[in-house]
This record gives structure tokens, sequence and C-alpha cells, in this order.
């Protein structure tokens, strides 16, 4: 298991692809910088386990159904949240066409950085830690457990946040959009 920065990390590498889905460099900057915090969404169940009996790290909460029924919850607010903040003072930090998709772009972002934290926990020392069952109910116990991370590695944690904000720097610089200062007059 890496740390909150590595978890972060691998939740801004599955982000990245979003600056070519999304037609907007500031709006996929926005769901970029809100939505890489739900990476840590899994470890709810830290806190969760000093109140709920049954609830334990590593458990029902560490699967990707746990992961898409918070997604489904919370991303519909996650989007009026990035429509809000997004037209609050500038209309072109949100693009007209990702407001009327920002439900499905909040439960995206969701689903998407909750696996993330999944694949790294299935990626770090199972043997020092509790083994997840991500596939639960439909499988059963843990699937393939990688073990390519020492539990708590500084070079794992920092090289998958270093990692994360180089990719996602090179992604902004890189995608081709048109001059979005007239696309912002545009929309005024």
């Amino acid at each position: 298991m890496v740390d909150v920065l590595g978890h972060l990390g691998m939740a801004l590498l599955w982000l990245a692809p979003v600056w070519y889905f999304i037609d907007h460099r500031r709006t996929a900057a926005l769901v970029v910088a809100g939505g890489f915090w739900f990476g840590m969404l899994p470890d709810i169940d830290l806190p969760l386990s000093a109140w709920v009996a049954g609830i334990h790290h590593h458990g029902v909460v560490h699967t990707v159904l746990a992961v898409t029924i918070l997604a489904v919850v919370i991303g519909p607010l996650l989007g009026l949240a990035f429509t809000r903040i997004g037209t609050r003072t500038d209309p072109t930090w949100f693009y007209a066409s990702a407001r009327e998709r920002a439900a499905a772009i909040g439960a995206l972002t969701v689903l998407v950085t909750g696996v993330a934290h999944l694949f790294a926990d299935m990626l770090s020392a199972p043997d020092v830690s509790t083994r997840i069952e991500p596939l639960w109910p439909v499988v059963k116990g843990p699937v393939v457990m990688m073990d390519v991370l020492w539990y708590q590695s500084w070079w794992a944690t920092w090289g998958l946040f270093v990692l994360g904000v180089t990719v996602n720097g090179l992604a902004w610089y890189l995608t081709d959009r048109p001059d979005e200062s007239a696309v912002g007059a545009a929309v005024e």
C-alpha cells in the first residue's frame, strides 16, 4: 500500500486521459484538480471502522461495487461543484458542453479515481496488509496481487505522485486546443 501521495499520484495518472476527452483545457484542468482528491475515497473505511461494526480497512469499501455506488451518489454533487466553481467568476472555466454533462463527468471522475486507489493497493505488499477483494461479491477472495511496491515505500509514493503531476503537465501542454480566449468571448 502506498501512502497518501502515492494514491493521489495514481489518481492523477488515471485522470490524465481527461485532457483528450474534454474539449476545453480549463474544464479538463478543473476536473483533474478537483477530482484527484477522490483517489483517497476507499480509505473512508478507516474512520468508518471506528463507528460501524464489521467495517475494516481493505474491506467492503475497497471494492469496485462500493466505489461505483459512491460514484453514483457523490459524482453528481461533484459535477454540480465543478459547474458552480467553474462559472462563478469566469464562464470559460467550465465550458457549456461540459455543463450539460456535469453529473456524468463527476461520476466518472469519482469512479476512475476510486478504482485507481484499488489498483494501487493491488500493486503493493499484500503480505503486510490485509488483501483487498476488489471484485467482491462477483469474485470472492483476492484477485491477482502484483506485490511490486513495498508497504509505504518512499520511492513508490513520491514516484507515483511526481509521475502523475508530470503526465498531467505534459498532457496540458500537448493538447491542442483552439484559442480559448476566442471561445470564452463566444460563450459570453
